[in-house]
């Protein structure tokens, strides 16, 4: 099946379009250049064909709400959301690798990453969970990598706020990696729900394939639903998985909500019971403590939000055609309670002698804060020289090959030696593509000659061009 090429990218003031960075089914992500603060950012822009006034509504309710979720470690940061002039709405992100998606599927990962991944990201579900949001989508493909290495979860409510403007039908449905009542469209998604997509993630990572795909068997939309609807999971595969981790796992995935963890909290804390047991230093959970950090956006829709203690699924009275209780809503508890069980650091409650004292040690109190900002900032000019001063230059494809079969042409070249994260860029003619593979297949007409340039990208910044190679398909016999 023919890929589908990028849309034209939009003219956004104050930045410059570099090139392309992936193709999805309702949107386009850009490699743009902010002029100012100076950066790399990535631009996630909506496909003028699924854009609706409804759609542009909610996509505003969804920025503000991923822009504010967006302030835990774990959580892509969003710089900006706007409309383009051609009426597309856009976000500027944080610019991440999206090298995870494959890596898990062609190397063995070991263990240690994928739990300490799997904390960062239950700690960001937890929070959102915590401020009344459902993701609906957590799958691998949605964990992305800073430059510094550290895994954040992407798309929060996209996809969510997308599906609401169908009411009759599924948009976006990750089927390996969705709970059998949200396949059975019992439910929108619940608490219950994104605990088994985020047990079946950290099994996906770990075993290098979905939990219910059968290597070398059938593997279509149904045989996967079916497998996933009779429970029946597969082992691993790997001796160094500790059978505890795996029935961690597996009861993440249980068929029944009932007999999952009650929360992504619970979860999380035997990941980190895993990490105990392989004799590595726990990763820390990150939940919000202080009540100011607790507070959610305004009259955000309710389709991007949990029903509290009432246990309904999320979603539009209308969203579904068939209803039923679903278990796993988040509890009754105080939050303030909720976070005090919790493994975080609690908040001081004590109060400090210097704030009741002389101003003279309040302007002290500031003085000190102030020079601890300075040497922050200095060091991080620091560290940013450091990097660019320790890195090495971007290879060059240089022997690209072409082979036509039939009514195509498939170009193909050596590995020049990248880096994981790093991508190839295929341009023709007018059009580019981001992919990690070392071909490219090009569909073209009977005798119609086909040209092609390959460059290797890296953290966003893409080095030099390989010479055009040129290639006729061949004419029909």
């Amino acid at each position: 099946m023919a890929r589908r090429l990028p849309s034209q990218p939009p003219v956004l003031p104050g930045f410059s379009h570099l090139n392309v960075l992936g193709s999805g089914g309702f949107a386009d992500v850009f490699l743009y250049e902010q002029n100012m603060p100076r950066r790399q950012v990535a631009v996630k822009v909506m496909l003028s064909e699924v854009v609706n006034d409804q759609v542009r509504q909610m996509f505003q309710a969804e920025a503000n709400l991923m822009a504010q979720l967006s302030a835990h470690p774990s959580i892509l940061t969003v710089y900006q959301a706007s409309v383009s002039a051609d009426g597309r709405p856009y976000l500027v992100m944080e610019l991440c690798s999206a090298s995870l998606s494959e890596r898990y599927r062609r190397e063995r990962i070991p263990v240690a990453d994928v739990l300490r991944i799997g904390v960062k990201i239950g700690s960001a579900i937890e929070t959102a969970h915590r401020q009344g949001v459902l993701h609906r989508d957590i799958k691998p493909s949605n964990i992305l990598t800073t430059a510094y290495g550290h895994p954040v979860l992407s798309d929060f409510g996209i996809a969510a706020t997308l599906g609401e403007s169908e009411p009759s039908e599924v948009v976006g449905l990750s089927i390996p990696w969705s709970a059998p009542e949200v396949l059975r469209d019992d439910t929108s998604g619940t608490v219950a729900s994104e605990v088994w997509s985020l047990g079946a993630t950290v099994y996906s990572l770990l075993a290098g394939r979905s939990p219910f795909e059968v290597l070398g068997g059938p593997n279509t939309s149904n045989d996967l639903m079916t497998r996933i609807e009779k429970g029946r999971l597969q082992p691993i595969g790997r001796t160094d998985v500790p059978p505890g981790l795996e029935a961690t796992l597996a009861r993440s995935m249980s068929r029944r909500a009932d007999d999952r963890h009650e929360s992504v909290l619970e979860l999380v804390r035997e990941l980190q019971q895993a990490e105990s047991e392989l004799g590595v230093a726990q990763t820390p959970i990150e939940v919000a403590v202080d009540d100011w950090a607790l507070a959610t956006v305004a009259d955000l829709e309710d389709r991007t939000r949990i029903r509290g203690a009432e246990g309904l699924p999320v979603g539009g009275a209308n969203r579904r055609r068939r209803r039923r209780p679903a278990g796993g809503a988040l509890t009754s508890t105080p939050l303030a309670a909720q976070v005090r069980n919790s493994n975080a650091i609690p908040r001081s409650t004590g109060t400090r002698p210097e704030a009741r004292g002389p101003k003279k040690v309040q302007y002290l109190a500031w003085a000190l804060i102030a020079a601890t900002v300075v040497v922050l900032a200095l060091g991080g000019i620091a560290t940013l020289f450091l990097v660019r001063a320790t890195s090495n230059d971007i290879p060059r494809v240089s022997n690209v090959q072409a082979v036509t079969t039939g009514s195509s042409v498939r170009f193909s070249w050596n590995d020049p030696g990248i880096r994981s994260g790093d991508t190839y860029v295929v341009t023709s003619g007018t059009d580019s593509s981001t992919q990690t593979s070392t071909s490219f297949l090009a569909p073209a007409g009977t005798g119609q000659q086909v040209c092609i340039t390959v460059a290797v990208n890296r953290s966003g910044k893409t080095g030099p061009v390989s010479a055009e190679k040129c290639a006729s398909a061949k004419a029909a016999r």
